[in-house]
């Protein structure tokens, strides 16, 4: 009998240490994922050349000041965010996490003139943007959508007198504690230019690097594993030249 009950014991310790050790575990997880890092993972190709549909990469949340749970706050920030940097943000009209370059900080007059991103007067070089060969045509209601939202922000022409499209609007003045981010995929990328600039608050963090990726569009059995793309593993192509 004592020997059972010192094996039922030493059983009930292994069990206690096992499940704090799990308990550990999860909470310094979290705690990372919640503040420090999170992975992503590349579903669309509005960011193509520069990220690609199956990429899987790291996010630094700290950098801009990670979202504290429950309470809707944040972090204080280690820095704010630069011209030209890709970023992970929230979406300012739906349930999803993008991401997109900031082209426009508060204060910066914007626009874009036959598909050339114009900033503060002065055309912006972009060497990671593709454009197709033909423009994209706009249905009458995406145009007046754009055109509803913008409006207010015009410098000029007069609003009365203004059709965006996908590759001309503007110019536009970025208002106070917001961002204006475009997908380097201009034709193919749902962005500011349709819905509006996005609250500083919606930015959750910058791409660290790619840890892992592979083409979903193999015809490869198991592609994730017979197509990995090993020339993008563990680089950076995010950091704008």
């Amino acid at each position: 009998m004592e020997k059972l009950l010192g094996k039922t014991g030493a059983g009930a310790r292994w069990l206690l240490e096992w499940t704090r050790s799990i308990v550990v575990a999860l909470f310094v997880w979290f705690l990372l994922s919640t503040f420090l890092l999170q992975a992503f993972h590349i579903t669309s190709g509005s960011m193509e050349r520069t990220a690609l549909v199956g990429d899987f990469l790291f996010v630094n949340k700290l950098l801009y000041g990670a979202e504290v749970p429950l309470v809707r706050t944040h972090l204080p920030s280690i820095r704010e965010p630069g011209h030209d940097e890709v970023v992970v943000i929230t979406s300012p009209i739906e349930d999803l996490v993008l991401l997109k370059r900031i082209v426009g900080l508060p204060g910066d007059t914007i626009a874009m003139s036959d598909g050339r991103l114009v900033r503060n007067g002065h055309v912006i070089r972009e060497p990671y943007i593709t454009l197709h060969t033909d423009a994209p045509r706009l249905d009458s209601a995406t145009r007046e959508q754009m055109r509803t939202w913008q409006s207010p922000h015009l410098v000029s022409p007069p609003a009365s007198s203004y059709h965006p499209d996908s590759r001309t609007w503007g110019p536009l003045v970025v208002p106070s504690g917001s961002l204006f981010a475009l997908g380097d995929n201009r034709d193919d990328s749902f962005d500011s230019r349709y819905y509006g600039f996005i609250p500083r608050e919606n930015l959750r963090g910058a791409p660290l690097f790619i840890y892992y990726s592979y083409d979903p569009s193999s015809w490869h059995a198991l592609p994730f594993l017979t197509a990995i793309r090993w020339n993008r593993l563990l680089t950076r192509p995010f950091r704008a030249p």
